[in-house]
């Protein structure tokens, strides 16, 4: 800690130019002063330390302290900003570090002074309730913004998982396609220089077609089976001496072609131009394959991004009709990654329930969050159930899931804000209180029982359009 400087105003001079203690009387001031401790710090120096008490009332009077905490928040202090505890505030510890950013003088009032300084100068305590109620505004935005990035985050996280799968498949059968493109004109090239006539050729033609129509009507195979059966059609290959036989052989397995319709394409051409046939027929069907996998990728890929796209209900107006069973369908979309195999789904959904006037977007988020919630405490293994019902004049959206439960001693604090019982650094507890004020936004209940193996959150949400009128 620095000494004063000589240039620096008296302490009273200083606090009067900060308007919550501007028109303090002199007796007030006098008294204030008296039992202020005028400390400066130089620029870069720790004035407190993660996990100190918190005792003192903070005054900047000159230059600025930066407040940073282990999960990413920070809070600024510049010249005429109390900080610290100020009365009424239930603070106990610091939850981080404040550090000078430049040289610094603070005045600093212990926690004992105040009931007296509430006593002496009235007015001020309106003044510090006011101060306080603008650091928790401030403190719930920060909380909010780092719950909706940790959110996006997540959500990032698995679309791009779920997003891997299609792209790799259509990068693979891409490649395919170049090679088995070279394949089917290779064959060609060996036909024409072996003589093909224009009968063969068209008959050719008709066999490909042949072969292409059964992809889609072959039927799942077991492993020993199709292992036996691609060891008889590569014999039966290799008997009519075509080459690579190992290679060509799964691809006629997996169109259901066997020996029986090998023989029936070989008894329409001479055994010289049989092999770049079967090479011509495997070329043609793998690219059938390859086309097929594109195709597949692709709607899957454009189903994601629609999914997101309605996930986050873009390009349309805030407040918008609509359907609870797309949203939450879009959320187990977006959240499939964590839909693991042994996760059971169940859907009990009343397609009677008209549409409802929300916020789309919200809405979605709150789903992920209970959805979230339930997965979490099941651990990856068990069933989550959702629910949808009427109610008179209200749709009812119940998420159920067969995890370890809420413990009965916090049930009673779940929506409350900051309450959490992850590990530091894994959530900011905003996640329940979120979901509980968008309910209540859009003129919604929310209620839930919970005991070892049964969890259940009620929503409920009114169809009117009078009473679903979202308030702004």
């Amino acid at each position: 800690m620095q000494s004063a400087s000589p240039a620096e105003k008296p302490l009273a001079a200083a606090l009067r130019e900060i308007p919550t203690f501007a028109d303090l009387s002199d007796e007030q001031m006098e008294w204030l002063t008296s039992r202020i401790n005028d400390e400066r710090y130089p620029g870069g120096e720790l004035l407190i330390r993660q996990g100190d008490p918190a005792e003192h009332m903070n005054i900047v009077l000159e230059g600025g302290i930066r407040f940073h905490s282990t999960d990413g928040h920070f809070f600024l202090a510049e010249k005429g900003e109390v900080t610290g505890l100020l009365p009424y505030s239930r603070l106990t510890h610091y939850r981080g570090t404040v550090t000078a950013l430049e040289p610094v003088r603070v005045a600093r009032l212990h926690k004992d002074h105040f009931p007296e300084m509430l006593y002496r100068i009235p007015a001020i305590g309106a003044r510090l309730v006011a101060i306080m109620a603008d650091r928790i505004r401030e403190s719930t935005y920060q909380d909010s913004q780092h719950e909706k990035l940790a959110a996006v985050g997540k959500l990032s996280a698995g679309l791009a998982h779920e997003l891997n799968n299609p792209v790799a498949a259509a990068r693979q059968a891409s490649a395919d396609l170049r090679t088995w493109i070279q394949e089917a004109r290779g064959a060609s090239l060996e036909l024409i220089s072996r003589g093909i006539n224009e009968d063969e050729t068209r008959c050719l033609t008709g066999l490909e077609r042949r072969a292409i129509s059964q992809i889609s009507e072959s039927e799942p195979q077991g492993t020993v089976e199709r292992s036996d059966r691609e060891d008889v059609v590569a014999t039966w290959m290799s008997q009519h001496e075509v080459s690579r036989s190992w290679e060509y052989a799964p691809i006629f397995v997996d169109a259901d072609i066997g020996t029986e319709w090998l023989d029936e394409a070989a008894s329409y051409y001479p055994e010289a131009l049989l092999p770049a046939v079967i090479r011509r027929l495997a070329a043609s069907l793998n690219l059938e394959r390859c086309l097929g996998v594109i195709d597949v990728s692709t709607k899957h890929i454009s189903m994601l991004v629609n999914s997101v796209k309605e996930y986050s209900y873009m390009d349309q107006a805030p407040v918008q009709e609509i359907d609870l069973h797309r949203g939450i369908e879009n959320t187990l979309d977006i959240l499939a990654h964590c839909l693991t195999p042994s996760i059971e789904v169940i859907r009990e959904y009343d397609h009677t329930i008209p549409r409802i006037q929300a916020f789309g977007g919200e809405l979605n988020q709150a789903w992920t969050k209970l959805i979230e919630n339930a997965l979490e405490a099941m651990e990856s293994e068990g069933t989550l159930t959702i629910r949808t019902r009427r109610e008179i004049d209200v749709a009812l959206v119940e998420i159920i899931d067969t995890g370890k439960g809420i413990p009965e001693s916090i049930q009673s604090r779940v929506f409350e804000p900051f309450f959490t019982t992850k590990q530091v650094g894994e959530g900011t507890g905003l996640g329940l209180d979120m979901v509980y004020r968008t309910v209540h936004r859009h003129r919604g209940d929310i209620k839930f029982e919970s005991r070892p193996g049964h969890t259940c959150f009620q929503v409920r949400l009114p169809f009117s359009a009078e009473a679903a009128k979202v308030p702004a």
